[in-house]
C-alpha cells in the first residue's frame, strides 16, 4: 500500500529548506509542498499569540493542498505553536523539529549533559531542555543563543575566517561544560555544520535537527504504510511557495536546498491569511 500524496512543510522562511533536503535524501520517491513565509520572516520577534496565528494560517494553506503529512520546519513554531497546530489538524500527522533532535541526543548522551544552540527566540523559550527533561530529568541541557549564525548561513559564509571565529566565540563556552552532544536547534545551522563540529571537535557529537525530523518523517509514513510509489522524481514533482520574493531567493534556495528549484509560487498574504483560506476549511 502507498500514498502518494506530498508532504507539507512550512517554515518562516529559507532554513525549514534544510529539513526538505535530508526528506528527499531519505525518501526522493516523495514530493514535498513547502512554504516559506519570507514577507513575514522571522517569527521570532514575534508575540506567542502572532506566532500561533502566522503558525496556523501556514498550516492551513498546507492543508489545502491534500497532504498526507504536516512537517513544522520552523524552531521557533516548534516551540510556541505546536500543540494548537494539531489541535486544528487532527487527521494527519504533524511533526515539528524539536522532539526528534531531543530523541536523539537522550538516546547518544553518555555524560548525561547536551548543549543546544539556537536563535534567541528559541533559546529564550527553552523548548528543548523541557523536552529533554520530559524523556529523561537526569540530563543537563545548556542552551546557547548564536545570533549570527543565521545571517551568515543566509550569506554564503559557512567556510570563513567570520564564522570560524563567532563559532569560537559562541561554542567554547558550552565545550567547557563537559557536553557530549550538541544539538542544532535552528533550520539554518546544518550548513554551518563543519565548522561548528571543527570547533567543538570530534569527541562531541553534533546532531542536525534536520535530519532527525525526516527520519521521524520516513519512519511515520512507513509505520502507516502511507510511504509514496518507488521510482518517483519527488523533487521534480514537489512545489515550492514564498510570500515574498526576494533578490537573491533562488540562490538562496540553492543552498539550502543543496539544489535548484524549478517549480517556485509567490502567494500573497491576503490568499494566505484571508477569507479564501477559511471558505476552504
Amino acid at each position: 500500500m502507498s500514498d502518494n500524496r506530498p508532504i507539507g512543510v512550512f517554515d518562516s522562511g529559507l532554513g525549514g529548506l534544510t529539513v526538505v533536503k535530508e526528506l528527499l535524501r531519505l525518501m526522493p520517491a516523495e514530493s514535498i509542498v513547502y512554504l516559506g513565509d519570507t514577507a513575514r520572516c522571522p517569527y521570532g520577534v514575534r508575540s506567542d499569540d502572532a506566532i500561533r496565528r502566522f503558525a496556523l494560517q501556514d498550516a492551513r494553506f498546507l492543508m489545502a493542498m491534500d497532504i498526507k503529512m504536516l512537517i513544522v520546519a520552523c524552531n521557533t513554531v516548534s516551540s510556541v505553536a505546536l500543540d494548537h497546530i494539531r489541535k486544528d489538524v487532527s487527521e494527519i500527522p504533524v511533526i515539528g523539529v524539536v522532539l526528534p533532535g531531543c530523541k536523539a541526543a537522550v538516546l547518544r548522551t553518555a555524560e548525561k549533559k547536551v548543549g543546544v544552540i539556537g536563535t534567541p527566540a528559541t533559546i529564550r523559550t527553552e523548548a528543548y531542555a523541557r523536552t529533554i527533561a520530559s524523556i529523561d530529568k537526569g540530563i543537563k541541557v545548556y542552551g546557547k543563543a548564536c545570533p549570527l549564525f543565521v545571517p551568515l548561513a543566509e550569506e554564503g559564509l559557512a567556510d570563513s575566517e567570520i564564522t570560524r571565529s563567532a563559532a569560537q566565540y559562541y561554542l567554547y563556552e558550552l565545550v567547557d561544560t563537559g557536553m557530549d552532544c550538541l544539538i542544532l536547534g535552528c533550520t539554518h545551522y546544518p550548513l554551518l555544520m563543519e565548522t561548528i563540529q571543527g570547533v567543538v571537535g570530534n569527541s562531541i557529537e553534533v546532531l542536525d535537527s534536520a535530519f532527525w525530523t525526516a527520519k521521524e518523517a520516513q519512519d511515520i509514513l512507513g509505520a502507516l504504510n502511507a510511504a509514496a510509489d518507488g521510482g518517483r522524481d519527488g523533487l521534480g514533482a514537489s512545489t515550492f511557495h514564498v510570500t515574498d520574493m526576494t533578490p537573491n531567493f533562488e540562490k538562496s534556495a540553492r543552498r539550502f536546498l543543496g539544489s535548484g528549484i524549478t517549480r517556485i509560487e509567490k502567494i500573497d498574504l491576503e490568499d494566505l491569511c484571508g477569507e479564501k483560506q477559511e471558505a476552504s476549511r
